[in-house]
């Protein structure tokens, strides 16, 4: 159901109170305005703590500073007065007794008028005692329909060829229209009209407003599938999904893949993978940190869930990167935090399970064992990878895939089959460190860096697989029940027994 179906129906059952948190004030109260004409109610008044009451001949600024006198002048009101009142940055003065009162006691009175009242936030940020009367309805970013309209506006007798306006809308996705209009006319001062090149300053306009919700990070994906040293059954499995998002796949019937959890030892390459499917799809990357999605006042956590789906949805096309998270639900029956936890891991793995944009979701995790088991359920992901310790082949790609960028004119010098043979146990991101390490020591010497260096290195590095082996044997065991495919096809299952 779209935003405009869904107030029409509220506005049609009379809901009193319905609290709709964006940041594009204009744009909402333009959709108010159009819902409440399609279901007789065209009396739309406004209301900021500044100005009072706009729209309204007979409210003459009524409750200017006063948002309790705000609230009055509409419990005066005869009953059959049908209107939409809009409370500007209200979310401010709900923690204030006598205004929550009068909003509960309008809750009661506006059931059987033809009125309600919306207030506008940035965000949510709703009392306990106001959530059993309060409706939060989000507001959508723009859709790409509405971005190209907003375009063709603005450049007025400018005519872009089609494909142009496809990459700049592609690019503004995920952008409120107010910073569209923003950036276009920046482009347009700089440059007297709108070009292909501007299509990058929309994209870092995009970085700055999605690194602004401090929920998401726009991470610039550089890495290539061959970076990866081994994991070919992954890989594979990644390859033959590269035109799962075009428009032959949707005429074919395809729908869009889902995503992966990919889970295993620490250092064994899922993060590397999140970025190489990124930059091999050639898709945006956003990286979630889920602890910034929870905040101490009641509501505000499903408030940032939801800001941060429908953000990942405006963006679609991408790939949704959601680093260890194991940590972010381990436990979440036992925390002591009002519930927060579970209802936001409750939106989660709804929106993953019935999700239909194209948002590719790449989930790592390092302990399996406190992943809650609703997670790991058919459905949620596409597929569920384990990805283990490095065999000694993938270990001799992997020092192949380092030592090309380092040394690229220099690597028949380092015997790459003695070098995978002297490092059992040692995961990508380990062999990683001791190269460098070994590349201190040379540089210490004045001198090139060489196998033996990095033999050296490699023998003051005790594992993680040595140092953790309870985890790396559960994670083993765990892989050979055959809960998960396997990453590499001659998985190696090493470690103490």
């Amino acid at each position: 159901m779209s935003f405009a179906e869904e107030l029409e129906l509220l506005l049609r059952a009379c809901y009193p109170l319905i609290y709709i948190p964006t940041l594009e004030e204009e744009r909402v109260e333009s959709a108010i305005a159009a819902c409440g004409e399609r279901v007789g109610k065209p009396g739309i008044y406004y209301w900021d703590f500044v100005e009072g009451y706009q729209g309204n001949p007979n409210s003459d600024g009524a409750g200017k500073r006063n948002p309790l006198q705000a609230l009055e002048f509409i419990e005066k009101l005869p009953p059959n007065v049908a209107g939409v009142f809009i409370l500007r940055d209200f979310q401010r003065f709900l923690e204030d007794v006598s205004v929550s009162r009068k909003l509960r006691n309008l809750a009661r009175q506006l059931k059987s008028q033809p009125k309600n009242i919306i207030l506008l936030a940035p965000q949510v940020q709703i009392p306990q005692e106001l959530t059993e009367v309060i409706t939060v309805l989000d507001f959508p970013l723009p859709n790409n329909g509405e971005i190209k309209t907003a375009i063709q506006n603005l450049l007025g007798a400018q005519t872009l060829a089609p494909e142009l306006l496809d990459d700049l809308a592609r690019a503004a996705q995920g952008l409120s229209l107010e910073r569209i209009q923003r950036v276009l006319t920046r482009c347009l001062a700089q440059g007297g009209q709108i070009s292909a090149e501007d299509v990058e300053l929309i994209l870092e306009e995009k970085r700055q407003s999605i690194r602004q919700t401090q929920i998401l990070d726009y991470y610039p994906a550089k890495e290539q599938i061959t970076d990866i040293g081994g994991l070919d059954n992954l890989k594979e499995w990644l390859l033959r999904r590269g035109g799962a998002f075009s428009d032959r796949a949707r005429s074919y019937g395809l729908p869009y893949p889902r995503g992966l959890l990919l889970a295993g030892i620490q250092g064994t390459g899922k993060s590397l993978t999140a970025k190489a499917i990124a930059h091999h799809w050639h898709l945006p990357l956003l990286r979630l940190d889920v602890g910034r999605l929870f905040g101490g006042l009641v509501g505000e956590s499903e408030s940032r869930t939801r800001q941060m789906i429908n953000l990942a949805e405006a963006l679609a096309p991408c790939v949704f990167w959601i680093d260890e998270i194991d940590k972010a639900f381990a436990g979440i029956e036992g925390r002591s935090d009002g519930g927060a936890t579970s209802r936001v891991f409750g939106t989660f793995i709804t929106w993953l399970s019935e999700k239909t944009s194209p948002v590719f979701v790449v989930a790592t995790a390092n302990n399996i064992q406190t992943l809650p088991p609703e997670l790991l359920r058919k459905g949620r992901f596409d597929e569920l990878f384990f990805v283990g310790l490095p065999t000694e082949k993938e270990r001799e790609a992997i020092f192949n895939v380092h030592l090309s960028r380092l040394r690229p004119h220099n690597l028949r010098q380092y015997d790459l089959k003695r070098l995978a043979y002297e490092t059992p146990d040692f995961s990508g991101a380990e062999i990683e460190q001791i190269l460098i390490e070994a590349m201190h020591i040379g540089f210490s010497q004045n001198r090139d860096f060489t196998a033996e260096d990095i033999l050296e290195a490699a023998s003051q590095v005790v594992p993680l697989a040595r140092t953790a082996p309870e985890q790396a044997r559960f994670l083993q065991d765990w892989a050979r029940s055959g809960k998960a495919r396997l990453a590499s096809r001659e998985t190696r299952f090493s470690g103490p027994d």
